[in-house]
């Protein structure tokens, strides 16, 4: 995929250091935030959508400080440029930010760019300790994404998902997340997961696939950018982490009640349905 090089004024990023996951309202018109926020609080947490509707502002005001202190641009430069990985990573999060956050202002939703942050081995997260074996993921308490870049030759040599499509699979599946935190999503969730807890991983399985979907949405808006064989990187990325491959992989009985992230077929299909679609509205995940 052919992205532009990163804008160092238009990335949030840290160096966290040494020493994890990946396994709407307003004026406008968001899908994600609009069409998901209602139907979820109608049909599944029992929620007045209006109700919903008006906790966006204070989900926004509620979010604690975040834990690494984030570079300048002339910073910003230097931590993305540490590496090919790195710069991908940038590269990405830039082209992710111009592609989502005008979608916000649109829809007249408060929006914050995520930080994100490089670690080595090992750091800390407003979500608790995080270390490389636990791969990338999205931290809702400080809004950042956390990667240890080694992630990456583990992704090509022990998964088998090659190329630079998968790697910004990855960080678009991440940043997924992130939209799911700014339109109040994540936390209606969560609060619903704390009040049925049986049903915890079923909604958990939701999230992921609709973060793979947004994922897809992101690349599906740029298709004049991707070139040959990064649909199949990605749906080899996207089949190599579904819950039933890594449990077959690791020698487990498959246990569709453990699920967490969804079936390698359905990851591939959201992933899809984003990419073909190029648009929010069709990743509802909760719609049935």
């Amino acid at each position: 995929m052919r992205l532009d090089r990163f804008n160092p004024a238009n990335v949030r990023v840290s160096n966290s250091g040494g020493g994890g996951g990946f396994p709407g309202g307003g004026g406008g018109k968001l899908g994600c935030g609009t069409l998901i926020l209602v139907l979820i609080g109608a049909t599944v947490f029992g929620i007045d959508p209006r109700q919903m509707l008006g906790t966006i502002d204070a989900v926004q005001q509620q979010t604690p400080q975040r834990q690494e202190q984030q570079a300048g641009p002339q910073d910003a430069e230097a931590i993305c440029a540490a590496n090919d990985y790195a710069l991908e990573s940038c590269n990405a999060l830039s082209s992710l930010n111009t592609t989502w956050q005008p979608l916000f202002a649109k829809a007249n939703i408060p929006f914050e760019q995520p930080t994100l942050n490089f670690y080595n081995g090992g750091t800390r997260s407003g979500c608790g300790a995080a270390q490389s074996s636990m791969a990338p993921f999205y931290c809702p308490a400080d809004q950042g994404i956390y990667i240890d870049t080694s992630f990456y030759d583990q992704l090509d040599r022990e998964l088998g998902a090659k190329g630079d499509f998968a790697r910004y699979y990855v960080m678009a599946h991440e940043y997924g997340h992130h939209v799911q935190k700014m339109v109040g999503l994540e936390n209606h969730v969560r609060e619903a997961q704390q009040r049925n807890p049986s049903q915890a991983n079923a909604l958990q399985v939701r999230m992921e696939l609709q973060a793979d979907c947004y994922a897809g949405v992101w690349a599906g808006k740029h298709k004049d950018l991707i070139e040959p064989g990064d649909l199949e990187e990605g749906m080899t990325a996207a089949s190599a982490i579904g819950d039933d491959t890594l449990m077959k992989n690791a020698g487990r009985e498959v246990a569709p009640e453990s699920f967490t992230h969804g079936t390698s077929a359905q990851r591939m299909e959201w992933l899809r349905k984003g990419l073909d679609t190029g648009n929010e509205d069709a990743c509802d995940t909760f719609g049935n």
